[in-house]
């Protein structure tokens, strides 16, 4: 057969090259016009799950991982994956994150850039079969419909602009494997498989594009009609003839190409693991319907598709669900649509298989681009996780826009329209131009996205839910529950929707409510029925429930055990449900139960040894039992991992630290460092600093770590508490008394900083009656308090009272009986009593104070003097007059005066006090050496959060160890992270 000049493969060569810059600029123009706004969209949708919820892409994550998971960042392995196998469009997204990590304009850039090289080589093929006005019209209109907005707006979409750019280039690599004297071109076929396996890694369709050039060889390349394939064939069959030379090759091509393709099958089934995804009903309502309402329902979403492209006024990001109610009878309506797409795309195939002509190739390979890359999207041959989806029209609107164009084309050949074909044609790349430019703002965030679809479809729960979870991320909980409540309205059986309400109650400490919504979505769980054996699928999401009730109801002590019951049933359901065990062993934990809960998170790690999180629980448990070696190699481990978990890092540092061993500091120093460089806000890593400064006597560098803290959190306790003690350390006595003020007035309850300041006051500021306040204070808030008892009789020996001090004292030994240091403290005072020759009871003005060297009375280094039973005199240093006052006051209670000593004995007396005084090492601390323990925080597993009816278990690490430290003593206590 002849083929028409247009149609002659080296022509089509030929024509490949003419692409002039100024179509490449114009197209690239409008692309840039129509989504410049995409650049300020955030993630929202899918991207969430696909960017930022996916470790695929963090750098620590091994380059292999990405060929060993699905798009989202779950193992191929698990029930749970999606099975969507695109480790090359993951990877673009670990470029983009390498440069601009989660930034999520650098992210859309790339996308538009992609759909300005589709839009471009698209322009090539068109004019494969176009002129040129009419291809520049068809890569317009490809380039600005509307339909387009998810696939190139949608960071996700990413997978369809990828794929397309390697679909089309192995299509017009294939477009070249036809040499002189219709000889093959293997290079071309070679490059055209390689392509082929590109495109399917970008996403699963590319392999569809063997059959459009199939269809290409048979019909444009070869020139065959099927009445013609149909005669060949037969005339080969009956035997009156041999196999044309040209059909031959074409044999050969295609036998190439279709091993070539069933490789890549068995490769990606090798992938899957022979198992196809898991979908819920809710996802895809038809898919689980009885015949005849399956099929009905499947065909009809053809035209629906087929409408969108025609029309896009109404776009939607989410079908699913009740947006498309099911087609149950025959009778339905909705059928006569279906009909008619149905002759329209029959009309069209028999024009373009059984007629010869430019026109008819046309039709046909703009047939071919529409239908083959929506096959595996359509639910004809195994269900998807959708309805409709937007951005899986990418592909077939390029059949579609080939169509439009070669229409205009023909219209606008005749006079008589001409005019108003370009009018008509300017108004609609204008209109969807326009268009698309006002839905990217749809995409901005996912409230104006989900409230846009809301516009379109109000029978979607998955649409009110989504709403209400945006909402709900921005913490306005009373309109989010508004949006839960109607979810569960249009789909009564959702549990998911049910969930959300629960979690929303919980939000609002509305537990009954909460506890009410969680046990109504428990009660659509599947039951077990007496008597009967049966097998049903639980989506694994939908186990949830039994996680966010038991968090709900363990906040109550006495329901714990009804907790961990609730665990025990979701992992009686799926043995292999890791987010069980893991709450289960911080509930166990809890309970004061570490072994069970190291079980518990063994356990969970055989089904995820890769989750740095798990480790890091694991290490917490070995805490609790006193294994700190045990808890640093899990920590290592959690590292090893993801070298940025920010509490692996801050409390392996302080397990080290706290060690003793000299050898582990410098590592200890290294991770907290790399902790406040991802935590530059944290003041608790700053203060950690510090105290590991002042482990190795580095005094100004814990000074500057400590005033870091400080400054980040004024109120910090440890730190200002420490801070000041270590001024107190390092002869800087006066700069910490305003530190020590600060601290009381955050916390006037302060004891130890109550007790450190009275110890100042009375050491350096000689301010007997401020120490006394301070001692007081400290008793009145803890009367048994023994260090501020015993410190406020060093007062009153100060303060010459020895009667009230050994009074005092003698209360101070009655709490502390095994104290020996307030036995010998006693036993000086009542020495220097029994010491004074006349009795007196000393009157100081207000105000009058006397030293003392830190919380010390003088000891055995002062002159003894035997006890005596009667009242004494104080030991005083003032002259002879005020003393010859004080015992005329005495009269006749005096039986004695004592003789009176010379000036310089009392100034001798006063030079061996101090003297002994500056001696004295501290007898005890004023501040009792607290005993190092670990406490860990009491803490509930999150709900998890529902999206797209997709409740993600994020683990959330379960505490980070702070520590306070006093005079060189480290204590160790959990906080709630």
């Amino acid at each position: 057969m002849i083929f028409p000049p247009r149609f002659c493969p080296q022509v089509l060569v030929e024509k490949m090259a003419d692409i002039n810059l100024k179509e490449v600029t114009l197209i690239i123009g409008v692309v840039a016009a129509c989504y410049w706004n995409s650049l300020f969209c955030g993630f929202v949708f899918d991207d969430v799950s696909a960017i930022l919820d996916n470790k695929d892409l963090h750098p620590s994550t091994p380059l292999k991982t990405l060929f060993q998971n699905d798009f989202w960042g779950t193992p191929m392995s698990e029930e749970r994956s999606h099975k969507s196998y695109r480790p090359l469009t993951v990877l673009t997204f670990r470029l983009n994150y390498l440069f601009s990590e989660l930034k999520p304009m650098s992210y859309h850039l790339l996308n538009m850039i992609f759909h300005a090289v589709v839009s471009v080589i698209f322009l090539k093929v068109c004019k494969l079969f176009l002129d040129n006005w009419s291809s520049v019209i068809a890569s317009l209109l490809f380039a600005v419909h509307p339909v387009h907005t998810e696939a190139v707006t949608g960071v996700v979409g990413r997978a369809e602009l990828l794929s397309s750019i390697f679909f089309l280039a192995a299509f017009l690599s294939y477009t070249k494997s036809k040499g002189p004297d219709n000889s093959i071109v293997w290079t071309p076929i070679a490059l055209t498989v390689f392509l082929v396996a590109v495109a399917t890694l970008c996403k699963e369709q590319g392999i569809t594009v063997v059959g459009i050039c199939c269809v290409y060889e048979v019909f444009i390349a070869q020139g065959y009609t099927l009445p013609l394939l149909c005669t060949t064939a037969g005339q080969f069959l009956r035997g009156k003839g041999s196999i044309p030379f040209s059909m031959l090759q074409t044999l050969i091509k295609l036998i190439v190409l279709m091993f070539s393709t069933l490789l890549l099958v068995v490769i990606r089934v090798q992938v899957i693991q022979s198992q196809l995804p898991v979908f819920t009903r809710f996802d895809n309502p038809a898919a689980v319907s009885p015949t005849p309402t399956r099929q009905l329902t499947f065909n009809y979403l053809l035209p629906v598709n087929a409408w969108l492209l025609l029309n896009p006024s109404e776009l939607c990001c989410d079908w699913t669900m009740g947006t498309i109610p099911l087609i149950e009878s025959f009778l339905d309506i909705r059928n006569l649509a279906t009909f008619i797409f149905f002759c329209f795309l029959g009309a069209l195939g028999v024009f373009g298989l059984r007629y010869p002509g430019n026109s008819s190739k046309t039709v046909l390979m703009a047939l071919c681009l529409m239908a083959l890359p929506f096959i595996p999207a359509s639910n004809l041959f195994f269900p998807v996780g959708f309805v409709v989806a937007e951005r899986v029209l990418y592909v077939p609107s390029m059949g579609f826009c080939i169509l439009v164009a070669h229409g205009w084309q023909k219209i606008s050949n005749k006079s008589v329209f001409k005019k108003l074909s370009w009018v008509c044609l300017s108004m609609v790349i204008l209109t969807h131009a326009l268009k698309t430019l006002h839905r990217n703002w749809d995409w901005e965030s996912e409230y104006t996205l989900f409230m846009s679809a809301l516009k379109v479809n109000k029978n979607n729960a998955k649409l009110w839910n989504n709403v209400g979870h945006a909402l709900e991320n921005e913490k306005n909980f009373e309109r989010a529950l508004k949006y839960f409540l109607q979810a569960t309205h249009v789909q009564p059986d959702d549990i998911g929707a049910h969930m959300n309400v629960g979690r929303t109650y919980k939000n609002l400490n509305r537990t009954k409510a909460a506890e009410e919504s969680y046990m109504m979505a428990k009660s659509l769980m599947p039951q077990i029925i007496p008597g009967k054996k049966y097998a049903a699928r639980i989506a694994p999401n939908h186990l949830n429930v039994y996680i966010n009730l038991a968090n709900l109801i363990r906040a109550n002590e006495s329901r714990l055990e009804e907790a961990d019951q609730l665990y025990r049933q979701a992992i009686s359901m799926r043995p292999d449900f890791k987010q069980a065990y893991i709450s289960r062993g911080e509930l166990l934990l809890k309970m004061n139960k570490p072994v069970k809960a190291k079980e518990a998170y063994l356990k969970a790690l055989e089904l995820d040894r890769n989750n740095a999180d798990l480790w890091y629980n694991l290490a917490i448990v070995h805490i609790e039992l006193k294994e700190p070696n045990e808890a640093l190699k899990n920590f290592n481990h959690a590292l090893e991992l993801n070298p940025k978990h920010k509490l692996a890092l801050f409390n392996s540092a302080i397990l080290m630290q706290e060690s003793g061993e000299v050898k582990l500091r410098p590592e200890a120093r290294k991770r907290l460092l790399s902790y406040v460089n991802e935590e530059p806000l944290d003041a608790n890593g700053y203060f950690n600093l510090g105290m590991l400064a002042m482990d190795d006597k580095k005094d100004t560098e814990a000074e500057m770590w400590m005033k870091k803290a400080i400054k980040l959190q004024a109120d910090f306790r440890s730190a200002l508490f420490n801070l000041a003690l270590l001024y107190s350390q390092t002869a800087k006595e006066l700069m910490a008394l305003p530190i020590l003020e600060e601290l009381l007035r955050y916390y006037p309850d302060h004891i130890k900083g109550l007790i450190l300041k009275g110890d100042i006051l009375m050491n350096q500021k000689k301010d007997i009656l401020g120490a006394k306040k301070c001692f007081e204070k400290i008793l009145e808030m803890d009367p048994s308090n023994v260090q501020g008892k015993h410190n406020l009789c060093v007062v009153y020996f100060e303060e010459k009272d020895l009667l009230k001090a050994e009074r005092c004292l003698v209360e101070t030994l009655a709490l502390a009986p095994h104290e020996e240091y307030i036995q010998r403290h006693l036993n000086i005072v009542r020495d220097k009593i029994s010491s004074s020759s006349f009795v007196e009871q000393p009157v100081f003005p207000a105000g009058k104070t006397s030293g003392i060297e830190g919380d010390k009375i003088p000891t055995e280094n002062e002159k003894e003097i035997k006890s005596k039973p009667r009242p004494i005199q104080v030991i005083k240093t003032s002259d002879n007059k005020s003393q010859s006052k004080s015992n005329k006051q005495l009269g006749k209670n005096t039986d004695k005066e004592t003789p009176h000593k010379t000036t310089k004995e009392i100034k001798e007396i006063e030079k061996k006090r101090v003297a002994a005084l500056k001696r004295l090492e501290e007898i005890e601390r004023i501040l009792n050496v607290e005993e190092r323990s670990f406490q860990r925080a009491d803490l509930e597993q999150p709900d998890s959060l529902t999206k797209e009816l997709h409740f993600t278990s994020r683990l959330r690490a379960p505490c980070l160890i702070l520590h306070i430290r006093y005079n060189g003593t480290t204590i160790f206590k959990m906080a709630q992270n």
